[in-house]
């Protein structure tokens, strides 16, 4: 434990707040992250069938949403936050802490998730799709049997980048007030110029990444050979 000690001498005191950090930082992770991909990936499915040629051909409504979903997407997620107060406040009532910060999240993640979804929905052979609508399959059937069954491994690896990105996002939203491991770095690292507190804030996070990932792979791998 004296080389732990010599390594990072300002962790140990601080133990409880690190664990406070960390609990809020995976709050807010999973919470964004779940309610990403629940608005998101069916979003993703209304550009997928609606965009010219597909089976729910609409290019008015593909050209609307994909305006707002590509426009959403070019916000930096600083400017993103500075910039909706009004809304965030609106939602949940006040602007900062956990509850503060998840809103922006979820803000930023859902076009991402939907853009991704479409990519991968659009991978899918035309071919396959054709020969179902052939049998008679509707239009709904056919999403759902077909496109998001075919597509399932990719929408997990979305899903995985954009948990990856939430982690992220949450130590910027942490930074200007959100709580968890950004405002502790800044807190107790930078802005007590503690150099092992931010260090290890950072193996925290890549460790977070590493894991997620892994999870995430693991999964695709195993949907793909089934």
């Amino acid at each position: 434990m004296e080389w732990l000690n010599s390594l990072f001498p300002n962790v140990v005191k601080l133990g409880p707040y690190i664990l406070k950090s960390l609990n809020e930082t995976l709050i807010m992770v999973s919470i964004s992250g779940v309610f990403a991909a629940v608005l998101g990936v069916p979003l993703g499915v209304i550009l997928a069938v609606t965009k010219k040629g597909q089976i729910l051909s609409s290019p008015t409504v593909y050209s609307i949403l994909s305006k707002i979903v590509n426009t959403v997407r070019s916000i930096p997620f600083v400017i993103l936050i500075a910039s909706i107060p009004w809304l965030v406040r609106a939602i949940v009532g006040t602007t900062i802490g956990l509850k503060g910060a998840i809103v922006p999240l979820i803000i930023a993640c859902i076009p991402f998730m939907a853009k991704q979804t479409e990519l991968a929905l659009q991978s899918i052979d035309q071919g396959v799709i054709e020969a179902y609508r052939a049998m008679g399959f509707s239009e709904i059937a056919i999403i759902f049997k077909v496109m998001l069954k075919e597509g399932f491994s990719a929408i997990i690896q979305a899903v995985t980048i954009m948990l990856v990105g939430l982690i992220s996002y949450s130590a910027v939203a942490g930074s200007v007030g959100g709580g968890g491991l950004g405002d502790f770095a800044i807190r107790y690292g930078y802005g007590q110029n503690k150099t092992d507190v931010m260090v290890l804030t950072i193996i925290i996070m890549l460790v977070m990444v590493f894991f997620v990932q892994w999870v995430g792979d693991s999964l695709s791998k195993k949907v793909s050979h089934q």
